[in-house]
This record gives C-alpha cells, sequence and structure tokens, in this order.
C-alpha cells in the first residue's frame, strides 16, 4: 500500500497537553485545537515529500526512507533525523519526539507522536 494521497484530520487526542510538552505557547495551541489540518503525502519509492496544511501554516518535508535528513518540527526547529520503515509505518525519532505513521488502510493514516509519556494521537482520513 502506498501512502500518496490528501487526508484530512479527522479526530485527535491529548492535542493540548502535548503541545503544551513540546513547548507551544498556549496562544498557538488555542488557534490550533480546532483546525482541521490536512495531510498531502507523496511518495515514489522510498522518497517522500509530506506537506502539513494546518489554518495559514504550511509543514513541508522531504526525505528518503533510511537516509538522513533535514526535517522541520512542530515547533518550526529544523532537525537532522532519520525515517525508517518498517511495513506499512513509518517511524522518526525528532528531539525526543517519537513519531509513528501508519497506513491503517488504503483510506485511514494514524499519526502518533509520544513525548516523555503523553501519547498525542491523529486519526486521518483520505479526501
Amino acid at each position: 500500500m502506498a501512502f500518496t494521497g490528501k487526508y484530512q484530520l479527522e479526530s485527535h487526542e491529548n492535542f493540548v497537553p502535548f503541545m503544551k510538552a513540546i513547548g507551544l505557547s498556549d496562544e498557538l495551541i488555542e488557534k490550533g485545537k480546532d483546525i482541521k489540518s490536512v495531510s498531502e503525502i507523496e511518495q515514489n519509492g522510498d522518497h517522500f515529500k509530506v506537506t502539513v496544511t494546518t489554518g495559514t501554516k504550511v509543514l513541508v518535508n522531504t526525505f528518503t526512507v533510511g537516509q538522513e535528513s533535514e526535517l522541520e518540527t512542530l515547533t518550526g526547529e529544523k532537525v537532522k533525523s532519520v525515517v525508517t520503515m518498517e511495513g506499512n509505518k513509518l517511524k522518526v525519532s525528532l528531539k525526543g519526539i517519537e513519531s509513528v505513521t501508519e497506513l491503517v488502510d488504503g483510506n485511514t493514516i494514524v499519526n502518533t507522536m509520544t513525548v516523555g509519556g503523553i501519547v498525542y494521537k491523529r486519526i486521518s482520513k483520505r479526501i
């Protein structure tokens, strides 16, 4: 199954505690908590381009599985890391945040991010 497609955030759990834990301001948390972000994923073999649009903020990361890439975090910081792929899961560690993005079926992506015991889960559906 390929990840390629556009997905809209359907639901999420633990948004506020997670965003506080990674250092986002209360103002940004308040603005972002009800926005249905759209993720567009382009996959070409092991090469990925992921564009996440949340309101006016656009986050674009490109990477090749297994190779070091510079990735932008949720806080806007750029970090070098290696994305790995296990079956239908993409895994990466960014500054203490463990992120797993799983293609559950052809139409659903579940992204789970963990920092210090706080688990933030995002479920997005293909649009």
